[in-house]
């Protein structure tokens, strides 16, 4: 009878291993919203990591949160690290592509509380009197990523996070003069 029990066991292990292994090795998140004011206002809060403080989704979560910001004040080669509570974790992002008014392009590096890379993606497109962001997030998953997503909804997880980001970036961009 253990036999059988242990036989069975290694099956369905058998079976969840090969299942994770035939998840997707990638992953890409995206929500957008419709924002009354020109592109370049929605732009600038996204080019300066210094101006993030009134719009990531991720600021309030960690009232002792340690940043520090290097490089470039804006644009390429601008720099922003974090160091915070088990929600927000630590991290680095570097601005890789800055297209006034269109596009920023963010290197994406998780240290804690798991180590990943991602790319986080930024566009601004003229919309009538306004514009329409598009926050979109990609990356690779290795074979734990891939267990965690088969059992943890990160689109929603996230996406969620991203919603509530771009609500704040919408108000604050609405609301400058």
């Amino acid at each position: 009878m253990l036999v059988k029990i242990l036989l069975g066991l290694a099956l369905v292990l058998a079976v969840l291993l090969i299942v994770i292994a035939l998840q997707p090795s990638t992953f890409h998140i995206e929500r957008s919203i419709r924002i009354a004011a020109p592109p370049e206002k929605a732009f600038a809060s996204v080019n300066d990591f210094h101006a993030w403080t009134a719009w990531s989704p991720w600021e309030g979560k960690d009232p002792a949160l340690k940043r520090t910001y290097e490089g470039a004040p804006s644009g390429v080669g601008a720099v922003y690290s974090w160091a915070g509570n088990q929600e927000v974790g630590e991290g680095r992002m570097t601005i890789e592509k800055s297209d006034p008014g269109r596009e920023v392009g963010i290197k994406l590096e998780f240290l804690k509380p798991f180590a990943a890379t991602n790319r986080a993606t930024y566009t601004f497109a003229p919309e009538g009197n306004g514009s329409t962001v598009t926050w979109a997030m990609d990356g690779e998953k290795n074979f734990f990523m891939k267990a965690f997503h088969l059992f943890v909804n990160m689109d929603k997880l996230l996406g969620a996070d991203f919603e509530r980001g771009l609500a704040a970036m919408k108000r604050t961009a609405e609301q400058q003069p």
